[in-house]
């Protein structure tokens, strides 16, 4: 029995990475696009967006120099980057996907409008939200809450490389705990969590989005989370 019939999967630009320290490794890219399409292949309507902070991170443009709105703008261009990648891996699969921008780049993608992502949907294509929300000082995190609303997702799903949310840094303490369940009002007061940034996190909150974190690189893991299957931590 399925659980959701239409989601909005958050990837960070980091997931892009693989086993490389700069770019888009295309091996793991081309993984994550099978894993992708097996939970397509259930009926599930997948939209996804993307970070770029694997090529540019925009809040880190100010240490280098450069003006933020500039910074985050060339981000939002990172994330055109990575949407495309993942177009051609979905497409390597057979799977259709379309790329939609909130920058207007008519030549690689098609601009964000919100009636024809949820047709793409509808259609049985992938849709891959890029640009962010299109606006500087905004996140990719408060983005993919935007996104997730505008199109009637019914969660928000977060791959990470752990588990879950834990109590401490699993990485660092072999006593941490994952925590099965937490309220909104936790997530936002623990800035140590720090799954969403707070103006996504408050954005779920208001509009009752449940956000579940789960881990990424576990294969299967995105077709079980969409089907309602136990595991991650729920944030509701």
């Amino acid at each position: 029995m399925l659980k959701y019939k239409r989601v909005l999967l958050k990837l960070s630009g980091e997931t892009f990475l693989g086993k490389r320290q700069h770019g888009i490794d295309p091996e793991f890219t081309q993984w994550l696009a099978r894993e992708i399409k097996k939970a397509h292949e259930d009926n599930i309507q997948i939209a996804i967006i993307v970070g770029g902070g694997n090529i540019f991170r925009g809040a880190t443009a100010e240490e280098h120099g450069l003006e933020r709105t500039v910074g985050d703008y060339i981000g939002m261009l990172a994330t055109i980057m990575n949407a495309l990648a993942l177009q051609a891996a979905l497409e390597k699969e057979k799977q259709q996907a379309r790329v939609l921008s909130a920058i207007e780049i008519k030549d690689v993608a098609e601009p964000y409008i919100r009636r024809r992502a949820i047709r793409h949907m509808e259609k049985g294509r992938v849709v891959i939200f890029a640009g962010g929300s299109g606006n500087p000082y905004f996140t990719t995190d408060t983005a993919a809450a935007l996104r997730a609303l505008e199109t009637n997702s019914e969660i928000i799903l977060k791959g990470t490389k752990v588990d879950g949310v834990f109590d401490k840094d699993p990485h660092k303490f072999r006593d941490a705990k994952m925590l099965p369940n937490i309220t909104f009002e936790n997530a936002i007061k623990d800035k140590q969590i720090g799954v969403l940034d707070n103006s996504a996190l408050s954005l779920c909150m208001d509009h009752k989005i449940p956000i579940l974190v789960f881990n990424l690189n576990k294969e299967d893991n995105i077709k079980k989370a969409v089907s309602g299957e136990k595991l991650g931590t729920l944030i509701s």
